[in-house]
């Protein structure tokens, strides 16, 4: 079932079996289903254009909410939707580019790739939890480049070397907040698949976010758009978010801790500090991540973090 320019402009933007469609297409390797993703990248394109404009404009007016502003966020990506589907050119240079390098995969005597894509560059698509590993791989070994496991035991090199970088400043945010500082290291390789899935801004620099928290409106600090997965009524649903960026891993785990201290909500969380469990269950329970399956992916992760 191919998704064509016009099913693009018909189809509700949140709907998840429109996105199952297109990855069933995209195994394919067709033209039409190079067409349809490099449309569907414009739309999330053209989503970021038109968030970065309502940020430029006042959000607190007496009929402003959250809802309201949850709302016209829906209405942005079902408009960038329809725009897309007639086009900006964006999709129609991608499907030039990307059949070039599909060309000269197949036939090696193929013209080159002049400018090869990066969109991984172009538009930052690491999402914090939607990319992080999961459960089953953040909990079990993984194995070194080499295929064998690290010397340490059951912890790949990887986790060695995120723990043994993130601890000094996970010990100084365990100071303030009492949480003890694995736990919050667990989190940060969740958030970030220990490290190889970090946000990054369009440019490539490295946000420091290590906890995937968000930037409302009382955040000054810099920013970072990128395309994340939400679970809404346990589905998974994509859209751009916009997350705080620190200067360094010591801020971002200042904020976490600040974070968790500060806000009412977390005081349960802070009371659960001294079992995995119960900590990766209080941060669900308080509405800290929307996938249902948060408490058990963070449990598998601190528990392999005690290994290191």
């Amino acid at each position: 079932m191919s998704v064509s320019g016009a099913d693009l402009a018909a189809r509700f933007a949140l709907d998840v079996q429109g996105v199952n469609a297109l990855k069933l297409d995209a195994k394919q390797a067709s033209p039409e289903a190079l067409k349809a993703a490099a449309r569907q990248f414009e739309a999330v394109f053209m989503n970021m254009l038109l968030k970065s404009m309502r940020e430029t404009t006042s959000q607190d007016g007496l009929f402003d909410s959250e809802q309201t502003r949850m709302y016209t966020s829906m209405l942005d990506q079902q408009l960038s939707q329809s725009m897309a589907s007639r086009g900006v050119g964006l999709a129609d240079v991608m499907v030039r580019q990307l059949s070039r390098a599909v060309t000269a995969a197949v036939d090696p005597a193929a013209e080159p790739q002049a400018f090869p894509l990066d969109a991984g560059r172009a538009l930052p698509l690491d999402a914090p939890q939607a990319f992080a590993l999961p459960a089953a791989q953040a909990a079990a070994p993984a194995m070194t480049p080499a295929g064998t496991p690290s010397p340490g035991g059951d912890v790949p090199a990887h986790v060695g070397d995120f723990v043994q970088r993130m601890l000094p400043h996970a010990q100084s945010a365990s100071a303030a907040t009492g949480i003890p500082a694995h736990f919050m290291v667990g989190q940060a390789a969740l958030e970030t698949g220990w490290g190889r899935q970090a946000i990054r801004g369009a440019d490539g620099a490295d946000s420091h976010n290590l906890f995937g928290i968000k930037a409302g409106a009382g955040w000054k600090g810099r920013t970072v758009d990128i395309v994340t997965t939400e679970y809404v009524n346990g589905q998974p649903v994509k859209q751009v978010d916009t997350f705080r960026a620190y200067d360094s891993y010591a801020d971002a785990f200042r904020d976490y801790a600040n974070l968790l201290r500060g806000n009412a909500r977390y005081q349960g969380v802070i009371a659960q500090g001294g079992d995995a469990a119960g900590f990766a269950q209080g941060l669900q329970q308080a509405g800290y991540a929307t996938d249902p399956a948060y408490a058990r992916k963070l449990t598998g992760a601190i528990r392999l973090v005690e290994k290191a």
